[in-house]
């Protein structure tokens, strides 16, 4: 046995061998997560809102918030100040609806923890399951993308989704506000695309069934809800029903405190949903998602009042019938009826292309100010967050990013990216083997 003094000599050797080695790695391998300043984004171009821009501006960013925006804002004493000059600084981005954080690997069930079993888990809270060190979320955020809703799928009511920033250790770190949005899958009562091959019959008959089975879950839900509430004011807690999770999760919606997240895509199904939302006296919680025929019933929609959620854009129209790019000008048509209108990605791994479905749709009549509303003030403001995210503005969370061009253009790079006042660095796994490989030894020098 070596003696104790030895043991701490080796440990001494081996710590020291280890800074040596951290010394000798790259420099991206040797940053930190991410430092607050307070910081100085001077002679930049500021997006305080789409259509709203300062010229030659100064942001300061002291601790989580934005302390100033303006010609006139001043640079602390202690700040850290980067020289923006030839870049722009823009509001961070909102994805609208995702499963980030839900999974890692969509072919391994292990790393999948967005859905669960039963058509009836209302109960189920998104923010639980968030995984903060996931792969996907660097990727995701070195685009611009600060911020997203993250919610289940699978069943009837899976349960409640969050809105998520880009940044934290915990998920409760990383929930922006108290945004919880209880989520139901409609039932179909159309065609879902070009490949549905049901007769009209089949098509009839199992939109039947599965809208009975939600209207019977709905019923228990009310009840359920009736009885809570009679006990409550009878304050007897000796009649105090069996604790049912599920239709727990369902009193926020049905007590008017909670949105209401409908998940719908063909024409039929959003004028169903819409229906079936005002018999049941929720309509005024409606936020509708997906909506890939929206523009189909956009006066419908509007008439209803009831924002959208509208993506994934970027892919093939939902009948044959169609235009090539009726699926790029959805949330075109949609605004021009006026529709309340936000963009959504609607991945797990390609949420990065968020700023790609905006580019779409302003090049496909959405326009590019109102596309960038779409990614940024639209959803703060329907998720009611408008005082904390979406804007360059004192006092909001600093949520924002510096780029060299336009974000919608694959040409543009993000040069600084803050996430509540952090400074973060611009890494990923993609741009680690980028760097692997450009700089790559294949180890045959002689």
């Amino acid at each position: 046995m070596l003696p104790l003094h030895s043991s701490h000599s080796r440990l001494g050797t081996g710590l020291a061998l280890l800074v040596g080695l951290l010394l000798a790695l790259p420099a991206h391998a040797q940053k930190e997560p991410g430092y607050q300043g307070p910081f100085a984004l001077t002679n930049a171009q500021i997006i305080v809102a789409p259509g709203d821009t300062v010229d030659r501006g100064t942001v300061v960013i002291r601790d989580d918030s934005i302390a100033a925006v303006g010609q006139d804002a001043a640079a602390p004493e202690n700040a850290q100040v980067v020289d923006c000059a030839g870049m722009t600084v823009y509001p961070g981005f909102i994805d609208s609806g995702t499963r980030l954080g839900l999974a890692e690997v969509s072919s391994l069930p292990e790393t999948r923890d967005y859905n669960e079993l039963g058509e009836l888990t209302a109960h189920m809270d998104a923010l639980t399951a968030v995984n903060p060190t996931s792969a996907l979320i660097p990727v995701a955020r070195v685009h611009g993308i600060t911020s997203v809703i993250t919610a289940p799928t699978s069943g009837i009511l899976p349960g409640t989704g969050t809105l998520i920033g880009l940044h934290g250790y915990t998920p409760e770190q990383m929930q922006v506000g108290d945004v919880a949005l209880t989520v139901l899958d409609f039932p179909s009562v159309g065609r879902q695309g070009p490949s549905d091959d049901r007769s009209p019959e089949t098509i009839q008959a199992e939109a039947k069934k599965a809208l009975n089975r939600l209207n019977d879950l709905w019923d228990q839900a009310e009840r359920y809800a009736a009885i809570d509430s009679a006990v409550a004011a009878a304050a007897d807690t000796r009649r105090k029903p069996e604790y049912v999770p599920a239709m727990e999760g369902l009193l926020p919606v049905l007590r008017g405190e909670q949105p209401l997240m409908i998940s719908a895509n063909a024409a039929a199904d959003l004028s169903a949903a819409l229906d079936w939302a005002e018999e049941r006296g929720v309509l005024d919680q409606v936020i509708l998602s997906g909506a890939m025929e929206g523009w189909r019933v956009a006066d419908e929609i509007a008439a209803a009042d009831v924002p959208v959620l509208v993506g994934s854009i970027m892919q093939p129209p939902s009948r044959e019938s169609d235009r090539y790019d009726r699926a790029y000008r959805t949330p075109a048509l949609l605004h021009d009826a006026g529709v309340p209108v936000a963009l959504r990605s609607g991945k797990t791994e390609n949420v990065r292309n968020l700023v790609f479905h905006a580019g779409f749709a302003a090049s496909h009549g959405l326009g590019k100010t109102a596309a960038l509303r779409a990614i940024t003030t639209a959803p703060a403001e329907i998720f009611g967050v408008a005082d904390e995210v979406g804007t360059v503005e004192a006092g909001k969370r600093a949520n924002l990013f510096v780029a060299d061009g336009d974000p919608f253009q694959p040409a543009t790079d993000v040069q600084h990216l803050f996430i509540d006042g952090y400074k973060l660095p611009l890494e990923n796994r993609q741009t680690k083997l980028y760097d692997e490989f450009l700089n790559r030894n294949p180890g045959l020098e002689k």
